[in-house]
């Protein structure tokens, strides 16, 4: 039985170490463009394939599509479903990547990702929540939820100033006027329109804003907790919150409930997303429902569009207030 070459193999017949020929087939820095086209000759004659280096050299694709999100969360995993759904059938398989698992810093790490991926490993790349869509890349990019929103042609967004705007007009109209807001990461686009449409929705119904009440929540709970008691530390404390996505909802709650505050009696509180923890939380959380696997089928469709060599426009999809039991009227002092 014929042995199966190994990367050891590679190196010895490349005459260059087993580091640069992992650099090499993972298309990280630090090799030289004649190293690399020698090394990758080498994994081609010796049919080395523990990775589909050795297909994507013979096929010039490898026919599978990257989703490279900074971690895996909830938001990322419902994209994940559509674009599983979206790719049935078609000659695709989907590679899911992380990109802060080890280095922890969501700046940057869509670049990070694709040095590592493109070209080699897969044909093109949905990227969920980058810090930029102008990302260098060997292969076609569709941006989810863009740093800079959808002024690129390949981005897929939602209507966040409407929904926010919705969430907040919920709250008003159950009496509340002390509305807190925990904003998301200020860097995203997506978290600016959130803010905009609270104080949209506040100066819309002749409240006037209090900067006291705005806080930095960062789509993360660990984040939001600070934000959270900041609030509630307040000597006016809010009535109602709305918080940028469901996981700084839950924290808020959480938070909440444990100083000894009920939800809805004392304090109503809506989320953003509707991830599936939004549903079965109690009480559960009122919020502004994306329709997340159905924004990640679009993004397939349009990367597959991309490969076409097609141009697509951008796609903007709806949101739509869910009413849950986590919103009530203001308790009557």
């Amino acid at each position: 039985m014929n042995r199966r070459t190994t990367i050891n193999d590679v190196a010895r017949t490349a005459g260059v170490s087993v580091a640069t020929v992992s650099k090499a087939i993972n298309g990280r820095y630090g090799v030289s463009a004649a190293t690399l086209a020698h090394v990758m000759e080498v994994v081609a004659d010796l049919g080395y394939e523990s990775s589909l280096v050795a297909t994507s050299m013979r096929r010039q694709s490898t026919n599978v599509i990257g989703v490279l999100v900074a971690e895996f969360e909830p938001f990322s995993l419902q994209l994940l479903r559509g674009v599983s759904a979206a790719l049935e059938n078609t000659d695709y398989d989907v590679l899911a990547y992380a990109g802060t698992v080890s280095a922890g810093e969501h700046r940057g790490w869509e670049q990070r990702s694709l040095s590592r991926l493109g070209g080699t490993l897969i044909d093109g790349a949905i990227l969920v929540t980058p810090t930029t869509t102008r990302a260098a890349s060997s292969v076609p990019i569709v941006s989810v939820d863009p740093h800079v929103g959808a002024n690129d042609s390949a981005t897929i967004s939602v209507a966040n100033i409407e929904g926010a705007r919705a969430a907040t007009e919920h709250l008003i109209e159950r009496g509340h006027r002390r509305i807190a807001h925990l904003r998301g990461r200020t860097d995203l686009e997506s978290a600016q329109e959130r803010e905009q449409g609270y104080r949209d929705a506040l100066h819309a119904a002749g409240i006037r804003l209090d900067p006291a009440l705005v806080a930095d929540g960062g789509y993360r709970a660990a984040d939001s907790t600070a934000a959270a008691h900041a609030v509630l530390d307040l000597a006016d404390t809010p009535t109602a919150v709305f918080a940028a996505n469901d996981l700084s909802a839950i924290e808020m709650m959480r938070v909440a409930t444990k100083r000894g505050l009920r939800i809805p009696d004392d304090l109503s509180v809506v989320g953003f997303d509707d991830i599936l923890d939004a549903g079965s939380h109690t009480p559960q959380l009122t919020t502004v429902r994306q329709p997340l696997p159905e924004m990640g089928t679009a993004a397939v469709q349009m990367l597959l569009e991309v490969l076409r060599g097609n141009d697509p426009e951008p796609v903007r999809m709806p949101t739509t207030l869910i009413v849950r039991e986590s919103t009530a009227a203001p308790r009557m002092p």
